[in-house]
């Protein structure tokens, strides 16, 4: 039996390369999506998985995922949203936006997917920090305490269920080249380039090498860690 796997946000440049590379080491995908149902459903079919409608906020959505589906080997916390601006500037509901995605979405999900888990003594959950997580990020205040409560969540929760055989860690971004750095002219990205200490930008498919890693057999005995994957951005 292959195992199965969850990605939320799995319709994203980063949860999309997670699927395709889970699904092509055998595991039976589940494509949680937002609101991107045709691309999710698209990926879903090319990978021979389901997609599968998720907002990480509504505790409807987790339950009705849950039941669709069953018992999953492996969780992967990957949605997530972000916001630039200065901290005393930004509104209040998109502060919180940020919070309830990020952190509670992610704690919401693995709260209904480690029982099944912690019943038979087995599993994986996966978090997508950030390297913002670690160090902290100027205009991205909300959104680096989100990533640096799912670092805490990971260390936490990895010591919980331990003793039942289930294994949490976290991976850590950089700047990878998705979507959602599309804004940056080729003048900011050079300039960003320039403090990467490999030099070069990392790619979706760096962070789902480090996501298949964790959840492999060659993982067994790591647990409550943070991956960085950032090109030596931050060490």
């Amino acid at each position: 039996m292959p195992r199965t796997a969850l990605v939320t946000g799995g319709s994203g440049g980063i949860g999309a390369a997670i699927c395709r590379r889970l699904a092509a080491d055998g595991c039976l995908v589940y494509v949680g999506y937002f609101s991107s149902q045709a691309k999710a459903e698209a990926l879903a079919t090319e990978i021979g998985g389901k997609a599968v409608k998720l907002d990480v906020t509504s505790p409807a959505d987790i339950e009705k995922a849950a039941e669709l589906c069953g018992a999953v080997d492996i969780l992967v916390n990957n949605a997530g949203v972000s916001e630039i601006g200065l901290f005393d500037s930004l509104p209040a509901d998109r502060c919180r936006r940020i919070t309830e995605v990020n952190l509670v979405g992610a704690m919401s999900c693995a709260r209904t997917f480690v029982k099944p888990m912690i019943a038979r003594k087995s599993g994986c959950i996966v978090n997508i920090s950030s390297m913002w997580g670690q160090v902290g990020a100027s205009c991205e205040v909300d959104y680096s305490a989100s990533k640096a409560g799912l670092i805490g969540f990971t260390k936490a929760l990895a010591k919980e269920v331990a003793p039942s055989g289930i294994r949490v860690n976290c991976v850590s971004p950089g700047f990878i080249m998705t979507e959602m750095n599309s804004h940056f002219s080729a003048d900011d990205l050079e300039l960003i380039r320039e403090d990467i200490p490999l030099g070069i930008f990392g790619e979706p498919r760096h962070v789902a090498d480090a996501v298949a890693f964790l959840i492999s057999p060659q993982a067994e005995y790591i647990t409550g860690q943070i991956l960085a994957v950032n090109g030596g951005m931050v060490i």
